[in-house]
């Protein structure tokens, strides 16, 4: 295996990832990737490709590779929801500085439904945590 490239390549989906072995020791130095496995990172199940037996290494690897991603969505959902707090902000200043009336009458029932609905969710578990601790 060439310095520049890893030993694995892991083709993300929505919920996981199909992962390839990397190899370029072959006549031609190309890059051949064979598929050995489907990892499911929602349910953490990891499912050989065509019969294959991972090796020890594999295994090793994948783990790795899913507590990394893992780890990244998690950062990303806070990061969206920091993001959706500067949004409100601005859509509070868009409504009180910008907005027509004709805007705001198209946009007022969904946002006040969506605010009431999360500040509901957000003031409901606020309470468990201060009833828990």
């Amino acid at each position: 295996m060439t310095p520049d490239l890893p030993d694995y390549y892991f083709r993300v989906r929505e919920n996981g990832a199909f992962v390839f072995r990397l190899d370029t020791e072959n006549r031609q130095r190309r890059i051949e990737m064979q598929q050995i496995a489907v990892v499911n990172i929602r349910n953490g199940e990891i499912k050989p490709h065509g019969g294959r037996t991972l090796s020890p290494q594999d295994m090793a690897e994948i783990e790795r590779w899913m507590a990394e991603r893992r780890e990244t969505l998690a950062r990303r959902d806070i990061d969206d929801i920091l993001r959706t707090v500067d949004h409100l902000n601005l859509t509070t200043h868009w409504a009180q500085s910008k907005a027509t009336h004709e805007q705001l009458e198209q946009v007022t029932d969904a946002l006040l439904l969506a605010m009431h609905d999360l500040r509901s969710v957000l003031v409901r578990k606020k309470a468990d945590r201060m009833n828990k601790g």
